[in-house]
């Protein structure tokens, strides 16, 4: 079992006025088009809460009580849930999905609740000066494609007279790495093709006949669901060289992998985190959690690429409130007080060694106007043998000017729109 130490500093939280439980709404998708990959985000985020209480009585001694809003992955009744998790008291907001998150942004500054899209919403949202509330750290979409670029440019020297096909779901999300190509495009002389896949994803022999025929060097698969796996099987069957495909980290789970998964051997994927469950703090989950009959799922999603990403999200709550009790001196947090958390927020090396966690993700620092961190993005391969993914590349540091140019650009244009007032940092 893991020790864990707590600064001096926070001694202070046994003589503050006692909070009876720090309330998280869970907004989940166990159910609909999706329901693969939202089950293991929910399970991972539930079982992480779950050790919190088990072993240390919650966060500094205070129990998180985490309730659970289903939306099946309609924006709709996302956004419905949005409202049921302020109702409730929710200290924070994870939609789980773009669609949702544009929803909701407008409201959580209104509202004075700090929403996560880690990993997925709008790119924007990196920019704290306009998005006083929303966060989108560690990575988002914009980070991935130039990892995905950066990664082709380390395998073949250049990007220059390269021509790259970009495989995506016809959707907000799955558009979302058109801008920076655009911009990359036109300073490193590659050549981009749009190949878009409608909703969910299951027809796309023609999209495919059409890539046999244009013959791209690379492609970069955007997919969701269903069309993740269909994608791979449609590129095996006309032969097209599976390490030359390159998926976002939502098209890189061990669900997306079709049945038959020796075909997909060498298809890569950029990460924001790592993979598998060879981390200290599983031996916490094994015997608090999953041995005493408390995880939330089945188990087999354990140390899956989107159950890890539900830890990760779930830490960075606890992290963020454990933070937010320390500026304001008190255990008894508002959604206020823990947007004062996320926006302070400061996860090292070390203290995700202390978390069991050494390894599993970049450290973070999260500043009033830096609402995303670094932003590091590394590759990882599917390998037929191990039947599982493995990291094959350190982290990438995006370091393009297009990227805060194009952050900036539609910071500006989402304030416009929806009459957000941007802040001096």
């Amino acid at each position: 079992m893991l020790k864990y130490a707590f600064a001096a500093g926070l001694l202070w939280l046994g003589a503050a006025a006692a909070a009876a439980e720090v309330v998280v709404m869970s907004l989940v998708y166990r159910e609909g088009p999706y329901a693969g990959g939202g089950t293991d985000l929910a399970d991972g985020y539930a079982d992480y809460f779950t050790l919190l209480n088990e072993r240390d009585g919650g966060i500094n001694g205070v129990p998180v009580k985490l309730l659970e809003c289903e939306f099946g992955y309609n924006t709709d009744r996302g956004v419905a849930c949005y409202e049921e998790a302020k109702s409730a008291g929710s200290v924070v907001v994870q939609p789980w999905s773009t669609g949702v998150t544009i929803g909701v942004l407008p409201k959580s500054v209104v509202d004075n609740i700090p929403v996560h899209t880690m990993g997925y919403g709008v790119s924007g949202a990196a920019d704290g000066s306009y998005f006083s509330h929303a966060f989108n750290f560690p990575a988002h979409y914009l980070h991935a494609t130039y990892g995905q670029l950066a990664h082709i440019r380390e395998v073949e020297g250049t990007l220059r007279g390269k021509r790259i096909g970009l495989v995506h779901h016809n959707s907000s999300y799955g558009k979302s790495p058109i801008p920076l190509l655009e911009e990359m495009q036109a300073t490193e002389g590659f050549e981009v093709t749009l190949y878009p896949v409608d909703h969910p994803g299951e027809e796309q022999a023609e999209t495919w006949d059409k890539i046999a025929s244009d013959k791209p060097d690379y492609l970069l698969l955007w997919g969701w669901g269903i069309m993740n796996p269909t994608a791979i099987g449609e590129a095996a069957r006309i032969d097209y060289p599976m390490d030359r495909i390159i998926g976002v980290w939502w098209s890189a789970s061990s669900g997306d992998m079709p049945r038959r998964q020796k075909i997909a051997h060498g298809y890569k994927a950029v990460t924001f985190h790592a993979y598998g469950h060879s981390f200290e703090i599983f031996n916490d989950l094994n015997e608090y959690v999953y041995f005493g009959g408390k995880a939330a799922g089945d188990m087999n999603n354990i140390g899956t690429a989107l159950y890890n990403r539900g830890v990760v999200a779930a830490i960075f709550a606890s992290e963020a409130a454990r933070k937010a009790m320390e500026i304001h001196n008190t255990t008894a947090i508002t959604p206020a007080m823990m947007r004062d958390g996320y926006e302070a927020l400061d996860v090292s090396a070390e203290r995700l060694e202390e978390l069991g966690m050494g390894g599993f993700v970049p450290p973070i620092r999260i500043s009033c106007r830096d609402h995303v961190g670094p932003g590091q993005v590394a590759v990882v391969q599917w390998n037929k043998g191990l039947r599982k993914f493995k990291q094959i590349s350190d982290f990438y540091r995006p370091n393009n000017p297009a990227i805060d140019a194009i952050i900036r650009r539609d910071a500006e244009a989402f304030a416009e729109k929806t009459g957000i007032q941007r802040r001096r940092c």
